[in-house]
């Protein structure tokens, strides 16, 4: 009889214990959940460019029509029907026939703003190097944020602040671009977000540089044609990880890639408005306009691509494939920067 009252007792304090194991698991998955509804509250907010309303205000015109007006007219009887919901296309800006403000203000205000945003203005800011690790598809967006910002970073300190390769590097572009390198992972001496932030701080040093004509901004072909192919490398192999075919990836590493292409589209959409703006002569000149709009769009649509869960449906499957609907978008954006990279090559 002891031994069957020891038993019983036993039984009741390994019940015990496993009522308090699963508490402490459904704990921990509610702290995840939030931590993930939070993120992603916020993973597909794209950080605006700087108004600048005494430059960009006298420059900012709608994206020209690309049909004559007599094409529109015989169409009347169509364009007077309620158009069909669509998705929301940004307007590209086109500068006016005479610039007034400082060329490069736009551009280096646009390379600023999304990192900034991850780092003073997103809730829990840079999550990289946090010991605590638990949103994944924040931590990947933010990396491709970081990566569009360091080839922005490289392409304005040795092409577009210089006349040639002879020219000097501008010091605080130099301290900019050597910051940014810093590993994202780096909880600190250094830490990470501290280095990124300076290097903010450098791009805006520069950036009142150009204000006053301390410090160039150069549009020429040669200038800008290096930033394009950088983008253009960027998209491609974002472009081979979604394109990947199933069973390559697993279901935990989908869901990064595509975070990771999202935050690259969602930075560099913000930067090539801004290219759109501060190199207009340039662009013009091979009538490239509507190519960068079309880039600038299809930036726009895969930014956009938010799923509750990442699924990784077959081709011919009921369910999606959210690395294929992002492929989509984030292939067409490459394949229009290599147009306008070979329209603009062919006058150098």
């Amino acid at each position: 009889m002891k031994n069957i009252k020891k038993l019983g007792k036993n039984e009741k304090g390994a019940s015990k214990y496993a009522v308090l194991a699963v508490l402490t698991i459904v704990l921990f998955l509610g702290i995840w959940t939030f931590f993930q509804f939070m993120g992603k509250g916020s993973s597909d907010k794209t950080a605006p460019v700087s108004s600048h309303k005494t430059q960009t205000e006298n420059i900012v015109k709608e994206y020209p029509k690309n049909q004559p007006d007599s094409t529109a007219k015989t169409h009347d009887t169509a364009a007077n029907k309620t158009p069909a919901k669509a998705h929301a296309v940004p307007k590209t800006v086109a500068a006016a026939s005479v610039f007034k403000g400082v060329r490069g203000v736009a551009f280096v205000s646009a390379c600023i703003k999304p990192l900034d945003y991850e780092l003073n203005e997103r809730f829990w800011g840079w999550r990289s190097n946090d010991i605590i690790n638990i949103t994944d598809n924040v931590n990947n967006f933010q990396l491709g944020v970081l990566e569009v910002t360091r080839r922005t970073a490289v392409a304005l300190t040795e092409s577009i602040s210089r006349t040639g390769k002879s020219d000097a590097y501008v010091p605080s572009l130099e301290y900019a671009m050597n910051w940014f390198m810093i590993k994202p992972t780096k909880y600190w001496f250094p830490s990470a977000e501290s280095k990124y932030k300076e290097g903010l701080k450098d791009l805006k040093t520069y950036m009142d540089m150009v204000k006053t004509g301390e410090a160039g901004f150069y549009r020429r072909v040669d200038n800008l044609v290096p930033l394009l192919k950088s983008y253009e490398s960027i998209l491609g192999s974002c472009d081979e990880n979604l394109v990947k075919a199933l069973g390559d990836l697993s279901f935990f590493k989908a869901d990064d890639v595509l975070y990771y292409s999202k935050g690259v589209a969602s930075s560099m959409k913000t930067i090539l408005e801004a290219v759109s703006q501060d190199f207009d002569d340039t662009i013009k000149s091979v009538q490239g306009d509507d190519v960068m709009h079309h880039a600038i769009v299809s930036l726009d649509h895969a930014s956009h691509v938010d799923p509750i869960i990442v699924l990784e449906g077959k081709p011919s499957g009921l369910t999606a494939n959210h690395r294929a609907n992002m492929a989509a978008s984030i292939s067409h954006a490459r394949f229009y920067l290599d147009v306008l990279i070979v329209a603009l090559t062919g006058n150098i």
